[in-house]
């Protein structure tokens, strides 16, 4: 028996070992990073700025909150489409393209008279975020070995969690200093920012992969890529049902007033940040063991707050904790998706894309009957369920596949 990682899901394979010689270009893994700051900075600006934007074009905060959404459904169609669309083309010029998206987004958002173009520029935002987050792990791949894949997607998605943090407080004081049509303006100017650094740092990338809607289907017939995605589906649908409604439970459990609601959320946000990095350093030896001590961590948050949840402190650490375990599942479950089809990442990409906005919605629906039904402890406990069953997933599925590749 070999002292091998976890769950190695490379080995063996020519397509990932030939990538490991290669050097690694952090400068442009880090022009990457500037990329999906901005896309997911943009994607969450409205939620801070319902009330300037609705009331200056002139439509319903309800009806400006729908950009948000068409948003998220553009994003989950975009990124297999993308995938399958630009088989042909240099992924450096595909990347270009989905960069210069968020720039014409946040120039037809800042320039908006009225509803059609704003909800244009979501739409083309939804397909220069879809496309990126298709294509994500597979860009990353073939920019560094194999090896160093972990540590490429968490700094990637440490982009994510400083935007996911600093999106609606950042929005929210530009559009009371500036207006809401600034806070657009700075998005496209990170957008500028992160193209120039692309131009300069991503190398030529062929085409590599046979992307097709046959190929998504050969993938998902892998027995890792199915775990996975089942994985995925279990802890993002509960992480989702229990934080669309994690408001109404601060509120009526602890009873925490909303400037304590903030704090907590800032806390939230600031565990993310730092999950996102821990998620990295223990998917770099195991990206099974990164899944399973994600959806664990979102897991023991739920039982906490199903527990003590009426003591203000112990609600407060037990969402720090769902935010610090929820920021290392993106990285873990990403690496583990990459190493499972290395030869074909970007379709393996699409299917877990898909997969997430499929649990998002459903998760939300889901958390919008059980608080309608059973109150804010119904919400929590489905979390704590679903999250428990994605770790179970893994350390059954994931344990078994790490004993036949050691035996």
């Amino acid at each position: 028996m070999t002292n091998r990682s976890f769950d190695d899901a490379s080995d063996g394979d020519p397509a990932a070992n030939a990538g490991s010689q290669a050097r690694a270009r952090w400068d442009a893994i880090v022009s990457l990073t500037l990329g999906v700051f901005g896309l997911v900075t943009a994607e969450f600006l409205p939620a801070s700025l319902l009330t300037p934007i609705s009331a200056d074009l002139g439509i319903s905060s309800g009806t400006a909150g729908q950009t948000v959404t068409v948003t998220a459904v553009v994003a989950a169609i975009a990124g297999p489409a993308i995938v399958i669309g630009t088989r042909s083309l240099n992924r450096r010029w595909t990347l270009y393209g989905l960069t210069a998206l968020l720039i014409v987004a946040s120039a037809l958002a800042a320039l908006a008279n009225g509803l059609p173009l704003l909800l244009l520029s979501r739409v083309l935002l939804g397909i220069g975020l879809g496309g990126f987050w298709a294509m994500a792990g597979a860009l990353a791949m073939r920019l560094v070995p194999m090896e160093q894949l972990p540590r490429a997607m968490a700094m990637i998605f440490t982009g994510v969690s400083v935007a996911t943090v600093m999106a609606a407080p950042l929005g929210a004081y530009i559009g009371a200093t500036f207006g809401w049509r600034a806070a657009f303006v700075l998005s496209g100017t990170v957008g500028v920012v992160a193209l120039i650094a692309q131009a300069f740092t991503v190398p030529s990338l062929p085409p590599a992969g046979h992307a097709g809607l046959g190929t998504m289907l050969a993938v998902l017939q892998r027995p890792k890529i199915r775990i996975a995605l089942f994985a995925t589906l279990l802890t993002v649908a509960g992480h989702f049902a229990g934080f669309t409604y994690i408001r109404p439970y601060l509120e009526g459990i602890p009873h925490l007033g909303i400037d304590m609601v903030s704090l907590v959320l800032l806390a939230y946000g600031v565990g993310g940040f730092f999950g996102n990095i821990v998620g990295g350093i223990i998917t770099s030896r195991s990206a099974t063991l990164g899944t399973v001590f994600a959806s664990g961590g979102i897991a023991a948050a739920a039982v906490i707050l199903a527990l003590l949840g009426t003591s203000e402190m112990a609600s407060a650490v037990a969402v720090t904790l769902w935010g610090f375990a929820f920021g290392a599942f993106p990285v873990s479950i990403q690496s583990y998706v990459t190493r499972a089809a290395p030869d074909e990442a970007e379709s393996a990409g699409a299917l877990l894309l898909t997969t997430f906005q499929i649990a998002i919605s459903s998760g939300a629906v889901l958390g919008g009957v059980l608080i309608d039904l059973q109150g804010p402890m119904g919400v929590v406990s489905f979390l704590g369920v679903a999250a428990a069953l994605g770790a179970s997933v893994m350390v059954a599925r994931g344990g078994r596949q790490m004993q036949l590749s050691q035996g």
